[in-house]
């Protein structure tokens, strides 16, 4: 156990007899008013219930049951479930959304006040369905908030500021400026626990603006707090005592006990962070003496027990730094907060280590980096730093327009002004370089005219020589497997061999127009693609149903030399590609591998995600290639036919054709192989933008 040492608390022992009584009048006062709304709600209702004019499948009835559970939310949380769990059993039963949608949201705050969240989000997830569905837009927006608060309380920043940007957009559609209000703070919040100062404060300016518009004393205060606790974080203590000092006293006027809670705490926290550790103790004691009387807010009361721990270690208290810390750490772990426990248990390593109690010590300081680095390694700050840029981009548009035309109202009275005299000049130079203008028209036109021939003539050779590549191929690839298909047929119908015979040609011949249907598409297609009669039409595709589609076609080729194919694709990557395009490609490629790959090989498809594209490789067990080869095949010039490790026969058309078509689509293709070894293509392509991403 911890030894308390010696301290003396005469210094503050005049300020809490004074505060016991001072609060307690206070929370005698603002009880009873909280209080006296709830137990009016419940008599009438108990009255109701008493008489036979109850009727469970009245609307009016309902309703009332829910503003009763809402008057429970700080005071009685079991009491919220029991009766939130009434209102959805009554509106089930006559299929009222507006019931089913509070029902649902009351048994989530249930769980989700307990830190049990994953039994909360599914009933939030639902409330929120049943709000989308029957356009009940001021329900779907205070679920959306209660959601992103949740996200942003695991850590899961990326989908808070979704969540939020999400509520946004709904709040702008039905014009609700408090919920706009709310749900910017809450990005600013998310920017301040990021310690992006910055940014949140910009959002702040935002929500201040909307508060100036609503008129309403005690939201401005609640964005006073949240404001104090930041300029706190930023070591701005003039401003932050400025914001909160004016917060206390709105919250003390109107007797809003849990804000005021939180409002001492954070005054508190400003003392803490100056090390004036007597002042921020008497602030800890007036927030605490509030949570004692059934403030239900466990992540204030983790901030407040860690505060005071704080405060007592630093006046060298020891056994009271030790209680305080253990209970913060206790509720941290009860409710799941990963903050709450990094906080406490950096404050309890901190007094071992002091105490000398090297073994505790250590056993804190593991616990306390263990999860620090959990949380520093979460991915989604990262995915919050991707959306900075947008934010700030429609802030500072937003800003230029204002600036724009507030430019052109004090510029107004010159326009006329420099209009006429504009005129007049226009007229003057028109007069003087008339002659000279269409000198220069008609020079132009013949440059352009020379310019429109010259490159006619190098399209018109290079149609020539794609018409004479196009001959060739089809007279060396095409034509020796239709004339040996035409021989063997008259044969057949000469006599000369019989059905027996003819009929174990078959697997060849089958092979052979197989071959040949696929030279004939890709010829098709480099045709086109030569003489610009392609248009690349990119859209949103998916690259697993391509991959999928093309190993199904191409199976039975695989199958007959017993070569496996491996299809490692993330789950359903997404292009912004043209869907024939890059299923000539896969085609290619795959029929590539498969061709120079010996039997009972293995041809792998893999695909990473980088920053911009999806980077699409395809591996074969097969050949190989020379660096000369590797050199030559991406060539348009080059026609170089080549054999498979079975004789199969290619023309060399289709990796120039690839490459074309990656190009065509804001890729890049290139190989990579060694002699007997294997090889490997790799291709890239545009990533399609994720839903919901952007930040308007």
């Amino acid at each position: 156990m911890l030894s308390e040492k010696n301290f003396n608390l005469s210094f503050i022992k005049l300020p809490i007899q004074l505060l016991v009584c001072t609060v307690t009048l206070f929370l005698c006062s603002t009880a009873n008013a909280q209080s006296n709304k709830k137990d009016s709600l419940e008599y009438k209702f108990q009255r109701l219930e008493s008489t036979n004019r109850f009727n469970p499948a009245d609307t009016t009835h309902i309703n009332l049951l829910v503003q009763l559970g809402k008057s429970y939310r700080y005071l009685d949380i079991d009491s919220v479930y029991s009766i939130s769990k009434r209102v959805l059993e009554y509106s089930e039963a006559i299929n009222y959304p507006y019931g089913k949608i509070n029902g649902l949201r009351g048994m989530g705050s249930y769980y989700y006040e307990q830190g049990k969240r994953k039994e909360a989000t599914p009933l939030y997830k639902k409330a929120l369905q049943l709000a989308e569905e029957s356009g009940d837009y001021v329900s779907e927006i205070s679920i959306l908030n209660v959601l992103a608060q949740n996200a942003s309380f695991e850590g899961n920043y990326a989908e808070a500021l979704n969540l939020n940007l999400k509520g946004i957009d709904i709040a702008k559609l039905v014009n609700e400026p408090a919920a706009l209000s709310i749900l910017n703070e809450n990005i600013a919040g998310l920017y301040a626990d990021q310690k992006d100062f910055k940014n949140a404060l910009m959002f702040y300016d935002t929500v201040q603006k909307i508060n100036r518009t609503l008129g309403d004393e005690i939201i401005d205060a609640e964005t006073q707090s949240n404001m104090a606790s930041l300029y706190k974080d930023a070591k701005d203590f003039k401003n932050a005592m400025f914001n909160i000092n004016r917060s206390i006293s709105t919250f003390e006027k109107h007797q809003i006990i849990d804000w005021l809670a939180y409002a001492y705490e954070v005054k508190g926290d400003i003392y803490l962070e100056q090390k004036k550790y007597k002042w921020a103790l008497y602030w800890f004691d007036q927030s605490n003496m509030l949570f004692k009387h059934k403030i239900d807010d466990d992540r204030v009361k983790i901030q407040l027990m860690n505060g005071m721990a704080k405060v007592y270690l630093g006046l060298e208290v020891d056994s009271l730094s030790h209680k305080y810390a253990l209970e913060g750490l206790k509720l941290s772990k009860q409710i799941k907060s990963i903050q709450g426990q990094i906080d406490c248990s950096e404050t309890l390593y901190k007094l071992h280590k002091k105490e000398g109690y090297d073994s505790q010590a250590l056993l804190y300081l593991e616990s306390f980096k263990m999860l620090s680095d959990s949380l520093s390694k979460d991915k989604s700050k990262q995915s919050l730093s991707l959306l900075e840029t947008k934010l700030q981009y429609e802030q500072e548009k937003k800003e230029l327009i204002e600036a724009n035309d507030l430019a052109l109202a004090k510029q107004r009275n010159y326009i006329y002004f420099s209009v006429i005299i504009l005129l007049i000049l226009t007229i003057i130079t028109f007069v003087i370089r008339r002659s000279e203008n269409i000198q220069k028209k008609l020079n132009k036109e013949l440059q352009e005219k020379s310019i429109a021939v010259a490159e006619r003539e190098v399209e018109l050779n290079e149609i020539n020589s794609t018409k004479t590549k196009l001959f060739s191929i089809i007279g060396h690839d095409l034509r020796g497997p239709i004339g040996a298909l035409q021989s063997l047929l008259k044969m057949f119908t000469d006599g000369e061999i019989s059905k027996a015979e003819f009929l174990s040609f078959i697997p060849k011949l089958k092979a052979d127009v197989e071959n040949i249907s696929f030279t004939l598409n890709n010829l098709l297609s480099w045709g086109q693609n030569q003489m610009n009669g392609v248009v690349t039409k990119p859209k949103r595709i998916s690259l697993s149903y391509i991959v999928i589609n093309n190993i199904q076609l191409l199976s039975e080729i695989a199958k007959s030399k017993s070569i496996k194919i491996i299809n490692q694709l993330p789950d359903n990557p997404r292009i912004w590609a043209d869907n024939n395009q890059i299923d000539i490609v896969v085609r290619n490629l795959l029929s590539n591998a498969i061709k120079f790959t010996p039997e009972n090989g293995l041809i792998t498809i893999d695909a990473k995600e980088t920053e911009d594209f999806w980077e699409i490789s395809i591996r074969d067990t097969g050949v190989g290639m020379s660096h000369e080869m590797q050199k030559k095949i991406f060539e348009s010039s080059s026609n170089v036919t080549t054999y498979g490790t079975n004789n199969e026969k290619g023309t060399g058309l289709g990796l120039s054709l690839c490459k074309e078509m990656v190009l065509k689509n804001n890729g890049r293709i290139w190989v990579e192989s060694v002699v007997r070894k294997g090889t490997t293509f790799y291709f890239t392509l545009p990533k399609a933008e994720k839903r919901y991403q952007k930040a308007s």
